[in-house]
């Protein structure tokens, strides 16, 4: 892609959550400031931190830049407060210890303006483990269109790399709060199931792993918390028929999965419920 050429300015809310990790949150802000497409808002929520995020947000002195604050209530909070809050009709998400390309926002809403009919865009991310490049699972190739399908098995999408509009996420009702992790797996599963998302391959983010706080490496059995999201999808009557299926069988196959880390860690009682909810393989059996 060559220079932005848009036939209107598109301005972008980008939200960045936050807890604690104050040297990350720099360098997340700083990568945003030296984007080549300069029309945003940046709105940090501070998820109950003990760092002094306000004074690292003050000395940026500049009024694109607004800071929130809520009791420690979890990233998908967080980042609802940051939508809730946004100005413009395009919302994008950075986290905390993520970093962006410099010409990744151009690059996204010329995409987007060129296809009007994709409400989403997201991109290859890189990932980074102790200052080197490692071939991370979820660097595999990713494909964009119509992708219920592959966002059933994994979180498909990066939550770092999505530009979308506002009004798309609102009717999804956002990121479900319930969920301590695999969140932004029950949002794509909810967006991909309505609407095509376009894909740009290059490697726009750094995406920094191997943290010791990071909640997906704290739990085990994260297909626990995409049986959930699953279980809500399915249960929302707003599947087509071939969704409903491709989503009966991933869900039947990850209760077997979980049902089976639960006995390998005596954990009977989730085990026969995992167990049990194998089983039910049709929706009408879920919602009895």
């Amino acid at each position: 892609m060559g220079r932005l050429k848009l036939s209107h300015d598109i301005y972008v809310s980008i939200i960045i959550p936050v807890y604690n990790r104050l040297f990350e949150l720099e360098r997340a802000i700083n990568s945003i400031l030296k984007q080549t497409y300069q029309h945003f808002e940046i709105i940090v929520v501070d998820d109950g931190s003990a760092d002094s995020i306000q004074g690292s947000i003050e000395k940026y002195n500049d009024n694109r830049i607004r800071l929130y604050r809520i009791p420690h209530s979890g990233v998908s909070s967080a980042r609802n407060m940051g939508v809730a809050n946004a100005r413009y009709d395009y919302i994008a998400f950075l986290d905390s210890d993520d970093e962006w390309m410099p010409e990744k926002l151009a690059f996204q809403l010329e995409a987007l303006s060129a296809n009007p009919h994709y409400p989403v865009c997201f991109t290859g991310e890189l990932w980074i483990r102790n200052g080197k490049s490692f071939p991370h699972e979820k660097s595999r190739k990713k494909y964009g269109g119509w992708i219920f399908e592959q966002c059933l098995i994994d979180c498909f999408v990066g939550c770092s790399t999505v530009v979308m509009k506002k009004s798309v996420f609102l009717e999804t009702a956002g990121f479900d709060t319930h969920l301590p992790i695999c969140e932004d797996y029950d949002l794509w599963l909810k967006i991909s199931a309505k609407y095509p998302m376009l894909l740009l391959p290059q490697q726009l983010i750094h995406k920094y792993g191997g943290h010791a706080d990071q909640l997906s490496n704290s739990m085990w059995g994260k297909d626990r918390f995409r049986i959930h999201a699953l279980k809500n999808i399915l249960k929302s009557g707003r599947l087509s028929d071939l969704y409903r299926k491709q989503a009966e069988a991933v869900f039947k196959k990850k209760c077997l999965v979980v049902s089976g880390g639960c006995l390998k860690r005596f954990r009977y009682k989730e085990f026969a419920y995992y167990f049990s909810m194998g089983q039910k393989i049709t929706c009408l059996e879920l919602l009895s």
